[in-house]
């Protein structure tokens, strides 16, 4: 009945680390390197990789989205943030690689103390950017190395298996989802351009590219994005240097209604002739790769780098994008609200697993019709699983999902007018009064955010207190951001905006962003609620001397009534949470069917009621 066609469950190849390590050790020694570091990253920075840049996972076995490898003559270590330590722990050859946790020890540091006196220090110029090759080169000086560019990689000298680039289709965005035209975004853009003092703009960030020029692609999972380069120039024509194969006829002609159209191989001869004529070149501090102002500098121009201006103007949607966020999450809503009734009957007989859930809600959702991808895998965790903040399923993994334990269920979809995340915790059978007042905390804490009013150029860092103080009161907190921003049928993990201890930029009208606290008990159980919101304007207040911002949540899906301690909240949190589920009802009512309409009813239903 259900199936998954957007993911997959197959267990990660067990990498033959050794031999694999041991080829590299050997390679190096051949270039006269004493180390090498293996970014988890491609060209474009992009979060989610194709196939044939796999490159850590190739070497280590470790299949998460964000981590370092470094490999000496003889140690090596996996770097690893606090999502992906127990996933780290279990994919790893511990007998190869040492995981260490990022947060702890930085690959720069552990280099630093680690690298052999006058050894040279191997990295790929194109999968590091500016920044993290200046800290690179620090790091080895400060060992008393040297860090050196090193091409071609070596780890594509050894990965004879490696698999081809990706060449997904290239399809135009519909006006009636972008709600801008390409060539109004360029004018602004250039404007940008000049004001940065610069003569030409590098685009490396394929989201960016996507946004600007209406398109979208398929050359990475989960986020529709076509693989490319661009360069603005403050006057003239943009160039996108993009494969030819990508296009078909009609759009090739859309887009060289403004921007001339070249191969990728041109990228390199047209950044020469930039820096050969003296041009100074803004290079995205994020996702600009060393490798390019190499290029330009070496040929004589001059690169400044800084915020990509485009992901700031991406970030803050417009009315018609804002519009199709509010219909894509009503959509999703009504997809999970069915998902949820048709799991409360299920899991009761303890006989359903992690991956019949993913494979039904995924189903549920293609059910609308509307569906073009989930926008990550879905992470669908029973019990201890669910302690794994960013746990996928597979089939070596997956459990029965049993009576008496946390469901938590993260996921997502992609449609052209929005991209939706929304996490849930149920309860499978009776909750443990631990359990109820753990997510009770978490719950407050997502509401403290949700209710947060805010002076305009407030920061996400300066907001990340609101959901985790009731936590912090109990002596428990959460390894991972409150927030992130999302994109309009772009990336679901979307910058510059995030709401964490690290998120400096300022939250505008217009932003879309998780609110997501949460608890993870080891071995145990995860709770998670997340909601997407949308920075809007915030009632005017009598005296204010700041104009200020509010968030409205558009995600519209029951919150499990049977985990709430109600007498942990306050009235303004009881308040808001029966507001929210009258919310949903109105909202999802009218497009659920009668199999659900009933389950429907008493997720919402008022708190005091029995």
């Amino acid at each position: 009945m259900f199936e998954a066609r957007f993911q997959s469950f197959e267990d990660p190849e067990r990498a033959a680390t050794g031999p694999r390590v041991a080829g590299l050790r050997a390679e190096l020694e051949k270039r006269g390197l004493a180390g090498f570091i293996v970014p988890r990253s491609d060209r474009h920075q992009n979060e989610y990789v194709p196939p044939s840049e796999e490159r850590l996972a190739w070497l280590t076995g470790f299949g998460g989205s964000a981590g370092v490898a470094v490999v000496l003559a003889d140690r090596a270590a996996l770097f690893v943030d606090g999502r992906y330590t127990l996933q780290a722990r279990d994919q790893i050859d511990a007998a190869v690689f040492t995981v260490v946790p990022s947060a702890e020890t930085s690959p720069e540091q552990w280099i630093e103390a680690n690298l052999p006196k006058d050894g040279k220090f191997g990295f790929d110029p194109w999968l590091h950017t500016v920044d993290g090759a200046e800290r690179l080169t620090r790091a080895c000086a400060d060992a008393g190395g040297t860090a050196v560019a090193t091409e071609p990689n070596p780890i594509d000298v050894l990965w004879t298996d490696r698999p081809s680039p990706p060449s997904g289709a290239v399809t135009l965005h519909d006006f009636r989802y972008a709600g801008e035209y390409p060539a109004t975004k360029l004018t602004r853009i250039r404007g940008e351009i000049a004001t940065l003092r610069a003569d030409a703009l590098v685009m490396s960030d394929p989201h960016s590219i996507a946004w600007t020029f209406n398109i979208r692609g398929a050359d990475v999972t989960h986020s529709p994005i076509p693989l490319c380069f661009a360069v603005v120039p403050q006057d003239g024509r943009p160039t996108l240097y993009i494969e030819g194969p990508k296009l078909s006829n009609a759009v090739r002609h859309k887009i060289e209604e403004l921007a001339a159209v070249r191969e990728p191989d041109d990228f390199i001869r047209d950044l020469k002739a930039l820096g050969a004529a003296k041009r100074t070149v803004r290079l995205d501090q994020a996702t600009g790769a060393d490798a390019v102002s190499r290029i330009i500098t070496g040929a004589g121009g001059k690169v400044t780098r800084g915020s990509d201006p485009v992901a700031l103007m991406k970030s803050v949607k417009n009315p018609v994008e804002i519009e199709g966020a509010r219909e894509a999450q009503r959509r999703d809503g009504a997809a999970v609200a069915r998902f949820l009734a048709w799991f409360e009957k299920e899991a009761a007989g303890g006989n359903l697993t992690e991956i019949e859930a993913v494979e039904a809600l995924e189903t549920f959702r293609r059910y609308t019709g509307a569906l073009k991808d989930v926008s990550f895998p879905t992470i669908s965790g029973a019990g201890p699983n669910g302690a794994i903040v960013h746990y996928r399923v597979t089939q070596a993994t997956n459990r029965i999902i049993s009576p008496g334990e946390l469901f938590l269920i993260d996921s997502g979809g992609q449609y052209e007018d929005g991209t939706t995340d929304i996490t849930r915790t149920v309860a499978v059978g009776e909750p443990t009064q631990e359990m109820r007042e753990r997510f009770t905390l978490v719950l407050k804490g997502h509401i403290a955010l949700a209710r947060a009013v805010f002076p305009e150029g407030t920061t996400g860092a300066q907001l990340d207190p609101f959901a985790r103080a009731p936590l912090w009161g109990h002596g428990l907190d959460y390894d991972h951001g409150t927030g992130h921003g999302v994109g309009s049928y772009l990336s679901v993990h979307e910058g510059p905006p995030r709401i964490s201890k690290l998120g400096n930029t300022a939250l505008k009208r217009g932003m879309i962003l998780s609110n997501e606290p949460g608890y993870y008990k080891a071995g145990a159980y995860g709770i998670r609620i997340e909601n997407l919101v949308l920075v809007v304007e915030a009632p005017a207040v009598p005296g204010a001397e700041k104009a200020l911002n509010r968030f409205e949540t558009l995600t519209l899906v029951p919150i499990d009534r049977r985990l709430i301690d109600t007498e942990m909240l306050t009235s303004d949190e009881y308040a808001w949470l029966e507001i929210y589920h009258a919310r949903v009802a109105e909202a999802l009512v009218p497009l659920v069917g009668p199999e659900t309409r009933p389950w429907l009813d008493d997720a919402t239903r008022p708190l005091g009621q029995a």
